[in-house]
């Protein structure tokens, strides 16, 4: 998992993958992204950013409150499921 967390495409990918397949199993976009802001939420706290784009998803995660951090967690399976 750490090389796909340096790579900011392939993150994308594997996120998409995972919204698919999430998808298919019969979850709902609103539990999606539920489970996408506790992943953020994981990564903020644990995981230190391997690339630009993930450190400036970490500082806007890092600035904004709750609500924008569902924003950006919604955004987040958005931009996943459309690289998947």
């Amino acid at each position: 998992m750490s090389s796909v967390i340096k790579n900011f495409d392939s993150w994308k990918k594997f996120l998409g993958e995972r919204v698919v397949q999430a998808e298919k199993s019969g979850m709902s976009e609103d539990m999606i992204a539920q489970l996408a802001y506790e992943i953020g939420d994981f990564l903020d706290e644990k995981v230190d950013p391997q690339n630009a784009s993930n450190r400036a998803l970490k500082e806007l995660w890092d600035v904004g409150n709750d609500e924008e951090r569902h924003v950006i967690a919604r955004l987040m399976v958005k931009l996943a499921k459309n690289n998947a």
